[in-house]
């Protein structure tokens, strides 16, 4: 059992690191047209926030470093796409990505560590930061639901990145496993809500693969519009919302 428990832990963390690796092709987009369009900053940013959460776990519960590795090598990878939130983000979307980095990935993250740290020890440690990582990891796996709100408005998913959504997909699965074999439900429950949120993406994705918004502006046509004067003025002008 131990040999494979290990087997299951090295497969759950090449599909991980593959995970953490799969918007690349997303910010070679955004760095070569110097834009994120209409990608969203916040499944990044949670992601980071997990992640480093999940590697203080992985340190301080005994056996655990293969959770602590491929999340170490985790933050690395999310702290680079954040950056470029920052660099290339209008600046609507540049604001929100500081607020939401300060409060999570500095603020929050540094609040429970210490707090943790400090004033909790053993297995009170261990427990209160599982639960914290399993609450941190439902939101990661349901942050992309902010991208589903754009696949369903345009009918396209151009903005719902596929081998982010497929890594996901088995990133849940594969550690849903991995938990029932060592028995960890802090890593149990998490992994199966993504899992199950992953199956909903690829679902959306096989609905609309065939429909591509290519361009922004092609994206805004596709959004709902308003009238920006009354419905009462003669010559109402249309903008988008």
């Amino acid at each position: 059992m131990n040999t494979l428990t290990f087997c299951i832990g090295v497969i759950g963390n090449v599909i991980s690191v593959l995970m953490f690796l799969s918007p690349a092709l997303t910010f070679y987009r955004i760095v070569k047209r110097r834009s994120t369009e209409e990608f969203e900053s916040l499944p990044y940013i949670c992601t980071l926030l997990n992640a480093a959460l999940w590697t203080y776990y992985g340190i301080i519960r005994p056996g655990s470093y293969l959770v602590a590795t491929v999340n170490g090598f985790g933050v690395v990878v999310e702290i680079v796409y954040v950056t470029l939130f920052l660099i290339f983000a209008p600046k609507k979307m540049r604001a929100k990505t500081w607020l939401f980095t300060g409060l999570l990935d500095v603020g929050f993250l540094a609040g429970a560590v210490l707090v943790t740290h400090f004033l909790m020890k053993g297995e009170t440690r261990i427990d209160v930061l599982g639960v914290l990582c399993s609450g941190l990891n439902i939101i990661m796996y349901g942050s992309p639901l902010a991208a589903l709100k754009t696949v369903v408005a345009t009918k396209s998913v151009e903005y719902m990145p596929f081998f982010l959504s497929f890594f996901l997909f088995l990133n849940g699965g594969v550690w849903t496993v991995y938990a029932l074999l060592v028995q960890d439900w802090f890593l149990l429950v998490p992994n199966g809500v993504g899992f199950l949120l992953g199956t909903t993406q690829l679902v959306l994705y096989a609905i609309y693969r065939n429909s591509k918004v290519s361009m922004a502006t092609d994206v805004e046509e596709a959004l709902p519009r308003e009238p920006l004067l009354s419905s009462s003025s003669t010559n109402p002008i249309v903008q988008t919302t």
